[in-house]
């Protein structure tokens, strides 16, 4: 009797003792567009950090296309459940930008939760595109490509070619002989079709897109890309489509196959393509500097990047925004920059991973992977070649290609099509200008 007392007893005392709550986690919602392999980089990234501490735990939901996943953050802010953390790619940045209330710059957020920051230490051809005319960083890279021309090389050495093209001329010569040796369909081709062939052929060869450095020093820009240059460019294109020298792949990134398959030897595209690259090719290929025309003073000059950064949302507290600069902290190590980048082929956001990757002996390995550094670092960037922002940008790239297409048709002239899609663009621009005043 007396034990079930006092196991009656040791019960009630416990009972009356108050447990400690549970600390509860904040959780850091991060929408992305990455897709197969960086897909799994970004749930990888996400576990590593949830790991590393208890306080955070960052989870990432994948929403589509860059310009879906850019469409659904708006939304979601103005219903008032934005994401903590929004991928959004390049050439949203004005986009974002003129959202008055929508984000809180990358700067601002790291100075208020006392994160070491240093935007020196990232590579100004990158935070470059990101950052205010201060210096200031908007957003924070995350993953970051340029445009490079892939090379099939057993292609090449089929059609007794012995030296990889360097300018366009070389390029249209090789692509003749390429399909004289049996590519019939296609000697050479491109995805992107504007970014490759207006935007980074533009920043190549140090010519403007548009007045203002492009847009970077003020929304009331306008288009110049109908210059000379641009129209000799397009019309060569037109020219070697009739016998399928060069032959159209599209808009965006659903025609790389064409070169995985083999089908088209030479092919302009980002150099992120290359973990597709490296796990589908059946044959020896490497990756090239873009060509330029040997004709232009200067050229070639620098390229600019492609790919997405991170934007923070407006609207979350202190402490989530301290947890959001925690993860920014932890993507920016040296190490973790240094693995992504030659795990996934985008570029190292910093000079450390940079110069990390070199003294590893990395790129004598895989030279391929700093072809884009390169480009990037080819030069010190010029007005014409630090970037680009233009509003509206995603709505008039899709009118840029349609010029394009018209042209390779056959239904407008090169310079006609250029012509109209400078006057159409501007027109578009004039119309974002006015929402943001």
């Amino acid at each position: 009797m007396n034990h079930r007392l006092l196991g009656l007893a040791a019960g009630v005392a416990l009972a009356a003792v108050p447990l400690a709550p549970a600390l509860a986690v904040t959780e850091i919602q991060w929408w992305h567009a990455m897709t197969g392999g960086n897909n799994d980089i970004v749930n990888r990234l996400a576990d590593e950090f949830n790991a590393s501490q208890t306080d955070y735990k960052v989870v990432p939901s994948f929403k589509g296309s860059y310009a879906d996943t850019l469409n659904a953050g708006i939304a979601a802010f103005r219903a008032g459940n934005a994401p903590h953390i929004l991928q959004v790619f390049e050439v949203g940045t004005a986009t974002m930008m003129s959202a008055k209330g929508a984000i809180k710059p990358v700067f601002q957020l790291m100075k208020d939760a006392n994160e070491p920051f240093d935007p020196k230490a990232y590579l100004p051809a990158i935070t470059g595109y990101y950052s205010t005319g201060e210096g200031e960083m908007l957003s924070m890279p995350f993953n970051s490509s340029s445009t490079v021309m892939w090379i099939n090389k057993d292609a090449l050495k089929k059609a007794n070619i012995t030296e990889i093209p360097k300018t366009w001329p070389e390029v249209f010569d090789d692509a003749k002989k390429l399909k004289a040796a049996g590519y019939a369909t296609c000697g050479f081709s491109n995805a992107w079709a504007t970014w490759v062939n207006i935007e980074q052929f533009s920043a190549w060869h140090n010519v403007p897109i548009g007045t203002k450095a492009n847009g970077l020093d003020g929304f009331d820009t306008q288009l110049t890309f109908n210059s000379p240059l641009h129209v000799k460019h397009l019309q060569n294109l037109v020219d070697l489509q009739k016998d399928k020298t060069y032959d159209y792949s599209g808009r965006a990134a659903g025609s790389e196959g064409r070169f995985t398959s083999g089908e088209c030897p030479i092919f302009l595209s980002s150099s992120a393509f290359y973990a597709a690259v490296n796990g589908s090719a059946k044959f020896d290929f490497t990756e090239a500097a873009m060509p330029y025309y040997p004709d232009v003073t200067g050229a070639p000059q620098n390229s600019i990047i492609g790919g997405a950064s991170l934007w923070v949302m407006g609207g979350k507290s202190a402490d989530e925004y301290k947890g959001v600069a925690k993860f920014f902290t932890f993507l920016s190590d040296t190490n973790r920059q240094a693995r992504l980048h030659q795990e996934s082929g985008y570029l190292p956001i910093t000079r450390a991973a940079y110069d990390k990757s070199k003294a590893d002996g990395f790129y004598e390995k895989h030279p391929v992977l700093e072809t884009p550094l390169k480009e990037l670092t080819n030069k010190e960037p010029t007005e014409n070649s630090r970037g680009l922002r233009f509003g509206n940008m995603v709505q008039m790239r899709d009118l840029w290609a349609e010029e394009i297409e018209a042209a390779l048709a056959g239904t407008k002239s090169a310079k006609d099509a250029l012509d109209a899609a400078v006057t159409r663009g501007n027109a578009m621009l004039r119309t974002f200008e006015k929402t943001i005043r």
